[in-house]
This record gives C-alpha cells, sequence and structure tokens, in this order.
C-alpha cells in the first residue's frame, strides 16, 4: 500500500491533528480517491457546512436528506446534551422511558388518520426491515400464512440490510450479495423521460404502470403476496416523481387483492413535500410508513414504523404477560435520540418547517428548471424541496460527469449529492431565495465547466 501522504491530506492533518485515514473504511465511498484528496467538514450552522480550512460550504443536501431543520439548532443541541446527562441509556425490552411515549404520540399526530402506531427503530433501513417483517407477521397471525411474498419497484432504494436491498431496485446495491431474500418481485419504474422529461411536479403520464401490480398478482397469486413496498418520491435513485394517480392506483390495486401497503418515506417525511408526510401531500394513506432523518434532524440515528391501528390490534391476542411481536434493537427508543426528536418536532412547529416547502416550492422549481437547455442536461425533476437534474453520461463512464460536477460545486462552496448521472438537490427546509440562487448558480457554472 502506497503510505506517502499528498498535499492535500497534510493540510487537513493539520486541522485534524493526525495523520491517520486508513483505518476508516467509507461508505458509499470512492475511499481511494477521497482519501488522496480529503473533504472534511469541521463544524455546521443554519445551512452551512465549514470544512478543515475554514473554508464555508453552502449544504445544498441537508446534509443527507435529513437535516431539515437546518445544522446546530439550539433546542435540539440542548435537549440532546440535558438528556445525556440525566439518562444516558434506557433498556427498551420490557422497559421504557417517558419520552419514548411522549415521542411516539408526537409522530401519530403528525402521521395521516387512523395511522397511530409508532415503532421505533435506529435508521431508514431497520424501519424498513420491521415494516417487512411485520406485514409477514401480521398475515400470519391472522391466520393468513401462505401471504409471504414482497413486492418492490425498479429503480427503489429501501436501505442496505438484506431485506431492504431485496425489495429495493438499485442494481449497483444489489449484485455483489448474492441472492438476497427470496419470494421477492418488482413492479416497473416510473421513469418515462420520453414522455415525461422536464416535468415541474407530478408528471402527466404513467398512472397505468401502476397497474404492472397486477401482472405479478396473476403470476404469483394475490394471496402469497403481504406487501407492496415504494417510495412516494424515490430520491436516491435520482428523485423520480410518482405520476399524477399513480399512488392512488396502487392503493386501489392494494385494497382489491388484500395486499398491505407501505410508504418509504425515510427522505419525503417530515416535511419535504409541504406536509408532514408525503402520503398527505399525495392524498393517499397507506397501512405503514417508514421514516427515519427528518425525524431528528439527523442530529442522533434514529427511524420509526408506523402503522394503522389494525396492524398493531392484530398482533394483540393471546396471554398478556406474552411478547407479541418479536422484533426489537437494543437501541430502539433511544433516550437521546427522543430527546432529540422532541426537540426537532418543537422546532419544526415553531418555525413552521413541516409546511414550508409549499411556499418555497414555485421558487426552487423556476430555478432549478432553468437549467434545462445547459450542455448534457436532459432533465430536470422536481417535487417540493427536492429536485434532480439528469446529466447525459459521458460514452463508456457512467456517472463520472456527474462526480465531476459534485467535485467543482465542492471546490467552490456549495455541496451537493450525485446518484449516477443525476445531481439531487434537497436543501434544509430553512433555505431562503438567495441560498437558491446560490445553489443553481454553482450547480449551473460547474455544468457548463464540465461541458
Amino acid at each position: 500500500m502506497n503510505k506517502a501522504i499528498d498535499p492535500a491530506l497534510m493540510q487537513a492533518a493539520e486541522a485534524t491533528g493526525s495523520l491517520g485515514m486508513d483505518a476508516y473504511w467509507m461508505p458509499f465511498t470512492a475511499n481511494r480517491a477521497f482519501k488522496k484528496a480529503p473533504r472534511l467538514l469541521q463544524r455546521a450552522e443554519g445551512m452551512h457546512y465549514w470544512d478543515t480550512s475554514g473554508r464555508q460550504v453552502l449544504d445544498g443536501v441537508a446534509g443527507l436528506w435529513c437535516v431539515n431543520a437546518g445544522h446546530a439548532r439550539t433546542r435540539i443541541t440542548r435537549a440532546i446534551q440535558e438528556q445525556a446527562a440525566e439518562m444516558d441509556f434506557a433498556p427498551p425490552f420490557q422497559m421504557g422511558h417517558p419520552k419514548a411515549f411522549e415521542l411516539a404520540e408526537r409522530v401519530a399526530a403528525l402521521a395521516p388518520a387512523g395511522m397511530n402506531k409508532v415503532f421505533f427503530v435506529n435508521s431508514g433501513s431497520e424501519a424498513v426491515e420491521t415494516a417487512l417483517k411485520m406485514a409477514i407477521a401480521y398475515h400470519r397471525v391472522r391466520g393468513d400464512a401462505s401471504r409471504t411474498r414482497l413486492i418492490g419497484r425498479e429503480r427503489g432504494y429501501h436501505g442496505v440490510n438484506f431485506g431492504g436491498i431485496s425489495v429495493g431496485g438499485m442494481v449497483a446495491n444489489r449484485k455483489h450479495f448474492g441472492t438476497l431474500l427470496g419470494g421477492v418481485d418488482h413492479i416497473r419504474h416510473t421513469h418515462d423521460p420520453a414522455r415525461n422529461a422536464f416535468s415541474r411536479g407530478q408528471p402527466a403520464h404513467g398512472a397505468e404502470l401502476a397497474d404492472d401490480l397486477e401482472r405479478l398478482v396473476a403470476l404469483h397469486d394475490a394471496s402469497t403476496i403481504a406487501a407492496v413496498i415504494v417510495e412516494p418520491v424515490a430520491g436516491s435513485t435520482g428523485v423520480l416523481v410518482p405520476p399524477q394517480g399513480y399512488l392512488q392506483r396502487l392503493r386501489e390495486i392494494c385494497d382489491k387483492h388484500g395486499i398491505l401497503l407501505i410508504f418509504d418515506e425515510v427522505i419525503t417525511g417530515f416535511g419535504r413535500t409541504g406536509n408532514p408526510f408525503g402520503a398527505q401531500t399525495f392524498g393517499v394513506t397507506p397501512d405503514m410508513i417508514t421514516c427515519a432523518k427528518g425525524l431528528t434532524n439527523g442530529a442522533v440515528p434514529m427511524g420509526a414504523v408506523i402503522a394503522r391501528q389494525h396492524i398493531h390490534d392484530a398482533f394483540m391476542n393471546g396471554p398478556e404477560h406474552l411478547i407479541e411481536f418479536f422484533h426489537g434493537y437494543t437501541y430502539s427508543a433511544h433516550p437521546l435520540a427522543c430527546a432529540a426528536g422532541l426537540a426537532t418536532l418543537a422546532t419544526y412547529a415553531e418555525d413552521g418547517l413541516l409546511t414550508r416547502a409549499r411556499s418555497m416550492e414555485g421558487y426552487f422549481a423556476d430555478a432549478v428548471h432553468s437549467l434545462k437547455g445547459e450542455p448534457n442536461v436532459i432533465d430536470v425533476r422536481n417535487f417540493g424541496l427536492v429536485a434532480g437534474i439528469e446529466l447525459a453520461p459521458l460514452p463508456g463512464e457512467p456517472a463520472r460527469r456527474a462526480f465531476g460536477v459534485f467535485l467543482d460545486c465542492w471546490q467552490h462552496g456549495t455541496m451537493i449529492r450525485t446518484t449516477g448521472d443525476t445531481i439531487a438537490l434537497s436543501p434544509p427546509l430553512i433555505i431562503e431565495r438567495h441560498h437558491v440562487d446560490q445553489l443553481v448558480d454553482t450547480v449551473r457554472a460547474a455544468i457548463r465547466r464540465a461541458a
């Protein structure tokens, strides 16, 4: 292994007080390239990060789709500090603590009507695993044990645990890990640039793609299918917005065949679409919602499954002293996470952030769609305060063009995210118009330099 230290690493080392970068195997990162030229963040506040050299960087992606209220919010920071001093940990099995119950009530109050049971986990990936297990177990406890099949969607992202990558449909996330779970199938994705390129908001065409679920019902028989899981807006695959009527049609087909519908709202939850949950924005109530990220503003890892009353009640049978659902995690409803969640929801309420995307959506849409006509921009998609700018790939080098734009934006003081050859923007919900201008102008200039 080459142990030579380049100048960029030396500069970072001076700021961090350490040259050692070898031990850390970074997630979803080109490790070798990163360690040759590290991008190290030192602190954050409001709409910005600062790197280890003291350079200010505009956060165009809310950290990783999660810092919806902006960075270093005093109420959230103080709540975590006070909770750590009061009680650092409480066992979640056969024990509880008040903030867990309080946070569950607050989350249920924000959820669509009838979705009033909250099961806490530690991440979006764990929320998905929990919801999938809950769906299969639900049918079993009702005497319908043949319903074990799970249906995902092509180009879907549902975290990185085995259940999540099995129902997910992003090839790079799946191909290295064998056959995955059995009894899983996928409906078609909704990306249709031939008919829907440069749509503002929901595309006009594609509701009929939901009927692909009927194909799988005919293939497998509805009596074998436990649940369908989709993202209301598919984020990590490049911001795919559901066509008008698509989610409504999925709900109708699931109801027709007794199939549970799960919305993965790890990204769309907590204000991203202009409501607490995307389900409310689209007017479709699923049977379960998975959420994480914005639940604690990214300050402490936490996720949750929100379920309808009847799903919970199906388990509440048998002797009362016996466990009803054999599932959970050591850190479920961790006291620090609950404290962060309560402070986060209070911050959202005080600042009106769960609906703020409505007032900013038009300006944001105008800005991102102004990129139409820029070199190699082949599509722009937006909904609420999330957008995808798709670039034509370099021949034989998929993702290289967009990654080059990512690096260029970083060098010019703005952090964006890329997935494949799509630039994804999901800024904190506190964003102002001048931040939107800076964000889009920086992307525009980087796209032009990459041409």
